[in-house]
Parts: C-alpha cells; sequence; structure tokens
C-alpha cells in the first residue's frame, strides 16, 4: 500500500512564497516520475511541475522562473518552492509519483491535495 502525505498550502500575498512538501510511503521499489499538478475551481487539473527518477525536470509555461520542484530520492520526498506567487495561482495542488511497488505493479498515485490560496 502506498500513500502520498502532502503539507505546506496556506494563505499568502501576491508576491509571496510557500513550499509544498510530498512525502510517499509504503511498499516502493522505485519511484520513476513525482509531480504537482493543481486545479482551480471550474479549471482541469494540470500538470504544474514534474521530476524524474533521471534528473529531469519540466515546468509549465506560466510557472516558469518561479516554481521550483525538488526530490530527495533517500527520503522519497518532493517539494515544490514557490515563489513571486500570483492570484492566478490559487487552487489545490495534488502530489503524484508515478512508481513500481514491491511486487512490480506499476501505478500513479495522487495525495490528497493541499489548498493554496493567493489573496491580497
Amino acid at each position: 500500500q502506498v500513500q502520498l502525505v502532502e503539507s505546506g498550502g496556506g494563505l499568502v500575498q501576491p508576491g509571496g512564497s510557500l513550499r509544498l512538501s510530498c512525502a510517499v510511503s509504503g511498499s516502493i521499489f522505485i519511484i520513476y516520475t513525482m509531480a504537482w499538478y493543481r486545479q482551480a475551481p471550474g479549471k482541469q487539473r494540470e500538470l504544474v511541475a514534474s521530476t524524474s527518477n533521471t534528473g529531469n525536470t519540466n515546468y509549465l509555461d506560466s510557472v516558469k522562473g518561479r516554481f521550483t520542484i525538488s526530490r530527495d530520492n533517500a527520503k522519497n520526498t518532493v517539494n515544490l518552492q514557490m515563489d513571486s506567487l500570483k492570484p492566478e495561482d490559487t487552487a489545490v495542488y495534488y502530489c503524484n509519483a508515478d512508481l513500481r511497488d514491491l511486487v512490480n505493479r506499476r501505478s500513479a498515485y495522487w495525495g490528497q491535495g493541499t489548498q493554496v490560496t493567493v489573496s491580497s
């Protein structure tokens, strides 16, 4: 069984910063890609940033230069440092992990989501 637990959301003023964290636990053999998605009210869920176990990272164009994704493979954690936040970054942010477990099953898992609100 695999669990993803997120933390770090909250309310911040425009121009401020937040750091999201996600810890993956359970019967894990290898985690391939770890990613952050977000979903604003009335909109589809979108990929914000991802990082692979080979070191590749990708970012949504609108967050490039403001957000930084990082992972700790020893601890099975992924972080999203969000700087220069804008009201349009307001959304529920979800952690995602594409992994293979100890019985050789490959699946993608989701966290419960954490609210990020950018408002003055």
